[in-house]
């Protein structure tokens, strides 16, 4: 990772206009996604803070922190606690099919990594037996994990696998995608029931995914079924949306 007194030059910011008609923060912030886009600053570049920074181009703290937050929101930088603000490795755009995170970190030349936070068989809840179709009470794997891209916590995953699937371990989850487990024990996952909606992120999503209290996250629950109609798992997933995005091609009918 580039060391922040290196990340942003004064050549970046060469030729502002301090008394023209564009805003400075909006030139400050163009720049710097200039600089971004063109790879002077590569992925998990971090810059110096904002009072550095203010200070080295002879601009108030109020007009950095808008040019940073403008590319916060563009999903170009990303606030991390006790590191600060680095350039984003690689927003991950989902298309709306079965593939797992792991796979869609792959395809999108991230390297993903699993910290695995419980793995317990646990008797079905109501719930849960409504979404797998098993007797209440029946043993059900439960599996909760964080998926990192590029050691950057992307995503909190949790999943309920019906019995026969209780021998899963934590071991096969560290090195591989629920669904790739699945399929090596010759599971051919055909169809899902999905939604997606959003909420707010609790003291625990704060911890886990590096981002402040209450901010905003993506969530996603999901059944999938086998080729003869069998509930093979359910997932509540909760995600990063400065690093994630769902996409979904849309036809007229």
């Amino acid at each position: 990772m580039a060391d922040e007194s290196d990340a942003l030059t004064l050549d970046i910011f060469a030729g502002l206009d301090r008394s023209g008609p564009i805003p400075l923060y909006f030139q400050v912030s163009q720049r710097i996604e200039q600089a971004i886009m063109d790879g002077t600053l590569p992925a998990g570049a971090r810059l110096e803070n904002e009072v550095s920074l203010g200070e080295r181009l002879r601009l108030s703290r109020p007009t950095i922190r808008r040019a940073i937050q403008d590319l916060v929101d563009k999903g170009l930088l990303v606030r991390r606690r006790g590191i600060g603000t680095q350039v984003v490795h690689g927003r991950v755009t989902r298309g709306v099919e079965l593939t797992s995170l792991y796979e869609d970190l792959q395809q999108s030349g991230q390297k993903p990594s699993t910290r695995i936070l419980s793995v317990e068989v646990v008797k079905a809840t109501e719930l849960l037996a409504d979404r797998l179709a098993v007797p209440e009470g029946a043993a059900v794997l439960h599996v909760k994990r964080v998926r990192l891209a590029d050691n950057v916590p992307v995503s909190v995953l949790e999943n309920w696998l019906p019995t026969e699937f209780t021998d899963i371990t934590a071991r096969e989850l560290e090195t591989a995608g629920l669904y790739e487990i699945l399929r090596a024990r010759g599971v051919t996952i055909r169809v899902a029931k999905q939604r997606i909606a959003a909420r707010t992120a609790t003291t625990d999503d704060s911890l886990l995914l590096d981002i402040d209290k209450h901010s905003a996250l993506i969530t996603m629950e999901r059944t999938a079924f086998d080729s003869s109609g069998k509930a093979i798992e359910f997932g509540s997933h909760c995600y990063r949306p400065d690093l994630y995005s769902f996409e979904v091609t849309l036809v007229e009918k």
